[in-house]
């Protein structure tokens, strides 16, 4: 496979995102990587495009390497990609994703566009890998960047990718269309839908989905669940685990929902989101207090109506998975190619189940974990549940407590204020970073 590989950093070879796509180049040595140093070369591009489009357009996968500048990509990216339309650029032929370092400051905004682009190029787009800037030099950010590209290879080989969104239409009544497919996958997969009398394109896309996956889904009917209220907002649950309403709601929670592999939730947009019993079901898990108990299972969505304009909860989607520590394997919806939809999110659906893969979450994720651990830290004799779960996973992961870091970064500070120090370091300081990078694929290499 040639991959391709658009180093969007200023910085060239000397970039950190860089080196995770040479990670996975040590990894799979028998593909033929190729990297463009795009945004630094931007100048000489501007001037000979005509000798890149050739390689641009004759690659099976195309990478956007770079850090998050501001919201988005490095402006010397983003000219490139002006360069690519300008030149009339087609990847039809070409699988598209992306790969970022940052500190998942909006990491998730700039994935954003990066992808919309990509659907302008007609690419087939595979949901990128964010990690944190130090992220490879980990154990688990190693695992994490194979688990992305391992999956991306697979979506590659059974021609999985995110389908382009149309203009916005009359959404048509989805009609079962699939072929039931042999139950192989020994998992927990539990469905939860707002299903009412007339969603018969709701029902359709679930009959179908639950056909598809090669693992036994049940299905629980809210309208058959027993609730007998909304959250009062009491908080009595954050220091017993326990909910005041005695209609056993957290127990199925903690029991049905918590014990199993998978959670597919599935309604139809009603006033913006679904209708008043499924927010009553959300709003009931708080039984759980701000503890990610789910953490590490995957969620899926089946959604009908017009969900390519209801932005605000394609947002609230992909933030209470990331949130929750869910893996997120995609969304279906009956507004446009829903049967590929159910096929493909079927299909990433029985790999996760089969070999569990993670993906470091992005802004969303990590700007939620962060508000909630200094909440429950500050209230922490009040929320005991709460506490005890963040003391037990280590979820107080205050850069405060890392001394030697800290003292590392002031004494660093202090003698590249020396002058003879500055000029001693001039031009060297990209390769001091760069150390454990490097160090990293060697030891792969080996």
């Amino acid at each position: 496979m040639k991959v391709v590989i658009l180093n969007g950093s200023p910085k060239g070879q000397n970039s950190i995102s860089l080196q995770t796509a040479l990670y996975f180049q040590k990894l799979h040595p028998t593909h033929d990587f190729q990297v463009l140093d795009v945004a630094q070369k931007i100048k000489f591009y501007e001037k000979k495009f005509d000798t890149i489009k050739d390689t641009l357009e004759s690659a099976d996968l195309l990478l956007f390497v770079y850090p998050v500048y501001t919201f988005l990509a490095p402006a010397q990216l983003h000219r490139f990609i002006e360069l690519m339309k300008e030149n009339k650029v087609s990847l039809e032929n070409a699988f598209v994703s992306q790969i970022t370092t940052s500190k998942h400051f909006y990491d998730s905004t700039a994935h954003a566009y990066i992808e919309e682009n990509c659907y302008d190029f007609m690419g087939k787009y595979i949901p990128g890998f964010s990690g944190d800037m130090d992220d490879l030099v980990t154990k688990q950010g190693q695992v994490q960047a194979k688990d992305y590209f391992d999956k991306m290879l697979f979506d590659i080989e059974h021609n999985i990718y995110t389908l382009k969104p149309v203009l916005k239409q009359e959404v048509p009544a989805y009609r079962s269309i699939l072929e039931a497919k042999e139950k192989t996958i020994a998992k927990n997969v539990v469905m939860i839908s707002d299903y009412q009398e007339g969603d018969d394109s709701l029902k359709a896309m679930m009959d179908d989905f639950v056909a598809t996956s090669k693992a036994n889904i049940r299905v629980v009917y809210l309208k058959d669940l027993r609730i007998d209220g909304g959250c009062l907002g009491c908080l009595q649950c954050a220091i017993s685990a326990k909910c005041v309403y005695k209609d056993k709601f957290d127990a199925f929670i903690q029991e049905e929902i918590g014990h199993c592999d998978a959670i597919v939730y599935a309604f139809t947009i009603k006033n913006h989101f679904a209708n008043s019993y499924m927010k009553l079901f959300d709003d009931r898990q708080f039984c759980n207090g701000h503890r990610s108990v789910h953490k590490g299972k995957s969620v899926t969505y089946i959604v009908s109506g017009d969900l390519d304009s209801e932005k605000n909860l394609q947002t609230v989607i992909q933030a209470r998975s990331e949130v929750g520590g869910l893996y997120l394997c995609g969304i279906v919806s009956d507004q446009h190619h829903p049967s590929q939809s159910i096929l493909n999110v079927c299909q990433t659906l029985d790999y996760v189940l089969e070999k569990p893969i993670e993906r470091p979450t992005m802004f969303y994720g990590v700007g939620g974990t962060k508000i909630f651990r200094d909440l429950v830290y500050v209230m922490q004799g009040f929320m005991q549940a709460d506490h005890k779960f963040y003391k037990e996973n280590g979820i107080y992961d205050f850069p405060q407590q890392n001394k030697l870091q800290l003292y590392k970064m002031i004494f660093l500070g202090n003698l590249l204020q020396i002058p003879a120090v500055q000029k001693k370091m001039k031009g060297q300081l990209s390769s001091y970073i760069l150390a454990p990078y490097k160090k990293v694929l060697e030891e792969e290499e080996k």
